[in-house]
């Protein structure tokens, strides 16, 4: 079977001199405006959360107080809903959506209205949950815990955000179940694979979070329900919380895996390795979120265990991972004629923003992951829990190896899209807003994790410390945390030029959407590592394993009993 390029698909031809298109070298131009449509709400999030979080770190190092009465909190929920939930969110469907239609095929017209349903829906949400914000009638955070209580439109805004998000998603997975029925027995696009594990995962964590908003905090906040089990929502928060951050990592690595290494002109070291890794994050990414919760009583020690085992089992696909990428990384730098143990390292093409800003993010997560094992960490927790330690860490693997990953991929990606090109001009910009933001992160992420290992609060702003001895140790990595956060924010307003000029000034042309191919000699990935149902019955039982006693332990035991629920 041989394989050739037409101008715009890839097509192979077997012995019998029939052919079948099995991918596109170029998103489809319809499915590119809803991929684009995503990207572009994802870069507005970015502006508005990254000035909400240059004020809150403002107002920490206690020199700067905000103006027309806006409430700290009321910046830190904007912040954490826009930076956390939206810019993600939205960013990663629209790199997905685009990633669907270059591998598996351009989406049919009812999947691609699918997806725009799915769109509209979620940005309807955001916009109600975003107005009562603004209103400060949901200064809740990110994670709106009970008791504190928002205007019940936030709480609908974000179910819709979520639903909508399920619908987009669909439209992507469909699309790639059509391009197994029509490729039987043939091992999927890579790419593809990733979209669909991930978006599986996403909708199994977010049945927790939508059961805890439909059945506990809206109808409390609608009045129909006079309280709420605080316990039992936090539960099943984390049952979601936890499997977020998988979510936001697991597209990141996505590039990791199978576009990197053609940006280094090298190979995919491994396909099935590439799989393994995913369906294992698939599994022990969702039955975890009680290592969230170690300080909480009425979850039995035994219950955290066998959760904090589980969360420890994470380490194995990121293992994996790291061993696939320098393993690409080397053998390139070896084709090049790199000799010696790091001989390699130098042939890296350092000078290309596509590849530098996600390097950045994989060093990036070896802080970070290490972070995450304190974290989870019966000793080590007690310190650090409820401390702006756990701000840090968040800053070191979402805010830098996740969104530095998804920003040197919208480097190529918007111009791919918008039928523009990536100038030298860009390219080296793109690089200085790479190198601000990892500086302004290790200022600010280094501080908040130093203030933390001192005591200082998760989320408490300047004025609440008082004038004690502890608090005036903190105040020097408060005002610490306010360079940092300023360099970041001069690094977004870089980003937002870039990505103006990206998608409506940069000379037309055509940029790659690159897709690395598997290196010869690799494994044959095994057809099991596509069997939905396997592992899907093994996630299952996991979960059930991991949150069956300790629910019905807490709903048992919950002081309410009968009194929590009277309907109007």
């Amino acid at each position: 079977m041989t394989a050739v390029i037409t101008k715009d698909k890839k097509v192979t031809h077997n012995n019998k001199g029939n052919s079948k298109v099995i991918s596109s070298t170029k998103v489809d131009r319809k499915d590119a405006k809803l991929a684009l449509a995503h990207i572009m709400v994802a870069f507005i999030a970015l502006f508005v959360g990254g000035l909400c979080g240059l004020l809150q770190v403002l107002v920490r190092s206690g020199q700067f107080k905000l103006p027309f009465g806006i409430g700290y909190y009321q910046v830190l929920t904007v912040h954490g809903v826009l930076l956390g939930l939206i810019l993600t969110t939205y960013f990663i469907l629209g790199f997905q959506t685009a990633a669907v239609s270059r591998t598996a095929g351009a989406l049919s017209n009812k999947q691609r209205k699918t997806g725009w349903v799915g769109f509209w829906i979620m940005t309807i949400g955001m916009l109600a949950a975003a107005t009562m914000v603004l209103l400060n009638e949901a200064s809740v955070l990110y994670t709106f815990y009970a008791p504190l209580q928002a205007h019940w439109i936030y709480y609908l805004g974000l179910t819709l955000v979520v639903v909508g998000s399920w619908i987009v998603g669909l439209a992507q997975s469909l699309r790639y179940i059509q391009w197994r029925k029509e490729n039987k027995g043939q091992t999927s696009p890579l790419l593809s694979f990733m979209v669909v594990v991930n978006n599986l995962m996403w909708f199994v964590a977010t049945l927790g979070v939508a059961a805890e908003v439909l059945f506990q905090l809206l109808p409390w906040s609608l009045g129909f329900i006079e309280r709420i089990d605080v316990l039992l929502t936090r539960t099943l928060f984390w049952y979601f919380g936890h499997a977020l951050v998988y979510f936001w990592l697991l597209p990141a690595y996505m590039v990791w895996y199978a576009i990197v290494p053609k940006i280094v002109g090298g190979k995919i070291f491994s396909d099935a390795l590439a799989r393994l890794s995913f369906m294992l994050f698939l599994l022990f990414s969702i039955p975890v979120g009680v290592h969230h919760q170690l300080t909480e009583p009425g979850i039995d020690g035994f219950w955290k265990f066998v959760q904090v085992v589980l969360t420890f089992f994470v380490v194995i696909p990121s293992l994996l991972t790291a061993f696939s990428m320098f393993a690409t990384f080397e053998l390139r730098g070896r084709e090049l004629g790199a000799k010696g143990v790091f001989g390699w390292f130098k042939n890296l093409p350092w000078n290309d923003v596509r590849f530098l800003l996600p390097f950045i993010g994989m060093v990036a997560f070896i802080p970070g992951g290490a972070g995450g094992l304190v974290n989870a960490s019966y000793q080590m927790n007690q310190l650090i829990h409820n401390t702006i330690w756990v701000t840090g860490h968040f800053h070191l693997t979402v805010a830098t190896t996740v969104v530095l990953t998804f920003f040197g991929t919208a480097y190529w990606l918007i111009p791919h899209l918008t039928g523009r090109k990536l100038t030298k001009k860009m390219n080296n910009l793109g690089i200085v807003s790479g190198i601000l933001w990892s500086v302004g992160m290790v200022i600010m992420s280094g501080a908040m994790h130093i203030a933390g290992l001192f005591g200082a609060p998760r989320r408490s702003e300047y004025s609440t410390y008082g004038g004690s001895e502890q608090a005036t140790e903190w105040i020097s990595y408060q005002v610490a945390q306010a360079v940092g956060g300023t360099i970041l924010f001069i690094a977004i307003l870089f980003i937002i030029g870039i990505v103006v000029n990206l998608l409506w000034f940069a000379p037309k042309g055509e940029e790659e959407f690159p897709i690395a191919e598997v290196a010869e000699g690799a494994e044959k990935t095994p057809a099991l590592l596509e069997n939905f149902k396997v592992w899907g019955v093994i996630l299952v039982a996991l979960i059930l394993i991991a949150y069956t006693i300790p629910l019905i332990d807490i709903v048992q035991n919950s002081p309410l009993g009968s009194k929590g629920y009277k309907f109007w």
